[in-house]
């Protein structure tokens, strides 16, 4: 107890900056905030939840995403927040007052996250409110866009890629165990367009931020990555101001 409380008082003493992780589908940009957000005692804020919250939400009110004005009037109807689940130990996302976290996992949504992400005015509304949850610095966020457009200020940039093969695997067995009729052909598709889309759209594409550090994770372990990113932080934290 009192390690954790000395531990808690020299975070809060510390120098805060803010980590961008970005990168392709199936890197384990996620994996990689989480650790990064627990380690440093700093807020998560997993911006594709928010995108696919949005998406669940289009899907399940037949919202024609093509139609510009409907996509205005259902970006009115929509409230994002992310809550802090003491079971998971992790912050989860709401979608109008509902825990969406594990329902916006589902290769229904992942098959139309990328086109929905891709409209200018989403963007618009995602980027306003993760602006927001960033002036006070000390978080974590990964996404597509985050170092390029949402914080291209940000204190440390990394952005993640790995071998398409390892990607598809790694998205592969993470779908299987919630739904065993899915096949590798159809993850290997589905990461395919989701690249093309991600960086082609028109509106803040998929790039490495000038700035930003590349990790290959293809032959890291998990710890292994985690430990380089830790490293990047820390010294970027204890950098005079």
């Amino acid at each position: 107890m009192l390690i954790a409380l000395k531990l808690a008082f020299l975070q809060a003493k510390m120098r805060k900056i803010i980590v961008t992780i970005d990168g392709w589908s199936s890197c384990g940009k996620s994996t990689l905030a989480k650790q990064l957000a627990k380690a440093l005692g700093y807020v998560y804020v997993d911006s594709g939840a928010m995108y696919r919250a949005i998406t669940l939400y289009f899907l399940r009110n037949h919202i024609d995403w093509t139609d510009l004005s409907a996509v205005k009037q259902a970006l009115k109807e929509i409230s994002l927040e992310f809550i802090y689940n003491s079971h998971s130990q992790q912050s989860e996302i709401y979608l109008n007052g509902e825990n969406v976290e594990y329902v916006i996992r589902d290769l229904v949504v992942a098959e139309k996250v990328s086109e929905v992400a891709a409209i200018k005015e989403v963007r618009q509304f995602a980027v306003a409110q993760q602006q927001k949850m960033g002036k006070k610095k000390g978080i974590v966020m990964d996404g597509r866009d985050i170092g390029t457009v949402v914080f291209p200020n940000a204190e440390l940039k990394i952005f993640m890629t790995a071998d398409n093969a390892v990607r598809v695997e790694r998205r592969f067995k993470e779908l299987y165990e919630k739904n065993p009729n899915v096949t590798i052909d159809e993850v290997k598709a589905n990461l395919e367009m989701r690249d093309y889309i991600d960086s082609h759209r028109e509106a803040s594409p998929l790039r490495q931020a000038e700035d930003a550090i590349l990790l290959d994770n293809t032959n890291l372990t998990e710890k292994e990555q985690f430990q380089k990113a830790l490293q990047w932080a820390h010294t970027e934290i204890n950098k005079k101001s």
